[in-house]
């Protein structure tokens, strides 16, 4: 237990080195990130580069000006769909509770599509409109999923499903609405990269998680204390509704935030929170593990689809699906369900 004054904080020393572990881990793939690509950079280039000291301006250009934005925004990202991930799955009380899975990535998608397709929207507007898009799928789903007063995750998540189909469908309307040059763009969003990433992209995504994160932490008890049943927390102090409301807002701003500076990413924020709860063997919601955990499994997807030996670019969101179809296949298996279902149903 760690006192200032009048606050004492509860340190885990296992959390606090696994949190290091993994945020050393993103930073190195981070630096390596740097020096992939069409003009290859020597590692130990790189400080200089960012500084602005290289010798070579190209090597510099090449950093700060394309690869830096890129790296910064898979970091935002991948933390940001880490968090998002764990918020939801606490709310769900259930692994599959991540917004890829229910629904809110592929309505956040709808309100970016809105945007590139009808409105022929600049990464602002993109931006506002996915956060637009998730707000309205959040706010769906959860007034369809309460049943009899309160709403359990198993409802959640189907609700979630559902609304998530009816989005994907709005989907392929608006590609087939769209202008050819419209639809092509809107397709390669939709499948989620990281090239051509700009500051406007890698901004909003930093600067957003760096305030719904903290905002996420103060809620994180009430979040264990209503993994515990909504009657229980209820007891114990916890006004249920109006947390509930809080967390999916600083969950949808987070998948909306990460959305819109790289498109659809699934499997980040479905696994990143698994990954670290097994690590951190703790019954917390994992806000800043999934961070951690959420960005490097980005920083490590976008590294393998630069360093495949395949003459075209393969998209982030394509590489980290199929990670993740394995992935939640095998969660699903019969020994997985049976073993794991035990804490959240």
């Amino acid at each position: 237990m760690l006192r200032i004054g009048a606050v004492s904080v509860l340190v885990r020393p296992r959390t606090v080195v696994i949190t290091i572990v993994l945020i050393a881990l993103a930073l190195i793939s981070a630096a390596a990130a740097m020096t992939v690509g069409s003009l290859p950079v020597p590692l130990g280039t790189v400080p200089g580069a960012l500084l602005g000291g290289a010798e070579d301006p190209t090597a510099v250009r090449a950093v700060r000006g394309v690869r830096l934005p890129r790296v910064l925004s898979a970091l935002g990202a991948g933390a940001a769909l880490g968090v998002s991930g764990a918020l939801f799955q606490s709310l769900a009380r259930n692994a599959l509770g991540s917004p890829d899975v229910i629904g809110f990535t592929t309505g956040a998608a709808t309100g970016a599509l809105v945007q590139i397709v009808l409105f022929g929207g600049q990464p602002t507007q993109v931006a506002l409109g996915t956060i637009a898009g998730g707000t309205v799928t959040a706010a769906l789903v959860l007034l369809l999923a309460r049943s009899g007063g309160g709403m359990s995750g198993r409802q959640m998540i189907l609700v979630g499903i559902g609304i998530g189909a009816i989005a994907s469908a709005l989907n392929g309307l608006l590609l087939v609405r769209g202008t050819i040059d419209t639809s092509a763009q809107a397709n390669l969003w939709l499948s989620g990269s990281l090239d051509a990433r700009r500051w406007s992209h890698a901004a909003p995504v930093l600067v957003g998680t760096a305030l719904v994160l903290p905002l996420a932490l103060a809620l994180s008890r009430r979040a264990s204390l209503m993994e515990l049943g909504d009657d229980v927390a209820e007891q114990l102090g916890v006004r249920v509704e109006r947390t509930r409301l809080l967390l999916v807002a600083c969950a949808v701003a987070l998948a909306a935030l990460a959305t819109a500076a790289v498109g659809p990413i699934a499997f980040i924020a479905l696994a990143a929170p698994q990954l670290v709860r097994r690590l951190l063997r703790s019954a917390a919601p994992p806000l800043v593990g999934g961070a951690s955990m959420g960005a490097v499994l980005l920083m490590l997807a976008d590294l393998a689809t630069q360093l495949l030996p395949v003459t075209f670019s393969v998209p982030v969101g394509r590489m980290t699906g199929v990670i993740g179809g394995l992935y939640l296949v095998w969660l699903l298996l019969p020994s997985r369900g049976s073993a794991e279902g035990k804490g959240w149903q």
